[in-house]
This record gives C-alpha cells, structure tokens and sequence, in this order.
C-alpha cells in the first residue's frame, strides 16, 4: 500500500531513493508529474493510465481543461527506478517543487508525493490548525 511519511536524502547527482514498499507498489517504471500545492506527483504507470484516461473524458472545448491536461501531461517524466531503488528527479521538477536535500515521500493511496521537507512540515502545520473545517466539509458531502 502506497501510504505512510518517509524522510530521505536528495544525492547530489538528483537522485532519491524510494521506500521499498513503495517500490513493489509502483513497479520499474514511475511517472513524475507537477503536483498541486509545491510538491510532485509520482504514479504506477498503471495509476498514470487511469489518471491520463480520466483526464481525456473532459471536454477539450474548456480552457481550464486544456489548461489542467497540459499542466500535468506536459509536466510528466516517465523515470526508471534503479537497482539501488532510486529515482532520477529532472531538474525542472526538482526545481518547480523547491526540493533541497530532505525530500518527504509521501503515499496516499494511489500515488506518492514529493515535498521538501521544509515545505512539507508548513502544509502539516496549517492544515492542523484546519482539520476540523476540513472534516466538517467531508461530513457535508457524506465522505466521513
């Protein structure tokens, strides 16, 4: 399961190594994309399939459609995992999501996010502060 906070070191050849439970998750072959609040988004090339399907139901004709598809299909790598179990960040990436030397790898579900570990701590403490309107509003849509 893609789940769980793991604090590793960006090398200084951009290479990062991924916790070995996510490695038997996501395969040889990963997908890095822009994410969305400073960070990346890592896929199982299966999960990129759906995500990449999904995306092409939505209408053409919409400029935020066009605009979301080319945000995070013109920002994607497809990146081999290593024997070493790590992952070659490209520069562009690395420095669209400001990852510096500590990088949390992140699982939620059916993808991995790459924070800056400084970055990450931030959202973590901000979204505390809120947790409880977040709950309410999942409440109101009958997630929890």
């Amino acid at each position: 399961m893609l789940i769980g906070e793991h604090t590793h070191t960006l090398d200084t050849k951009k290479r990062l190594s991924l916790p070995s439970k996510f490695r038997k998750e996501l395969g040889k072959t990963i997908v890095v994309t822009k994410g969305l609040d400073a960070c990346l988004f890592v896929y199982s090339v299966k999960e990129w399939k759906k995500f990449q399907d999904k995306l092409g139901e939505l209408s053409m004709g919409q400029g935020d459609t066009r605009a979301f598809s080319r945000y995070f299909l013109g920002g994607a790598v497809e990146v081999d995992i290593d024997s070493a179990g790590r992952i070659l960040i490209p520069d562009f990436l690395k420095n669209l999501a400001g990852l510096k030397s500590k990088v949390m790898v992140v699982g939620l579900g059916s993808r991995v996010e790459l924070w800056d570990e400084k970055k990450w701590s931030s959202y973590q403490s901000a979204l505390e502060k809120k947790a409880d309107l977040v709950a309410e509003k999942l409440g109101d849509i009958g997630m929890i």
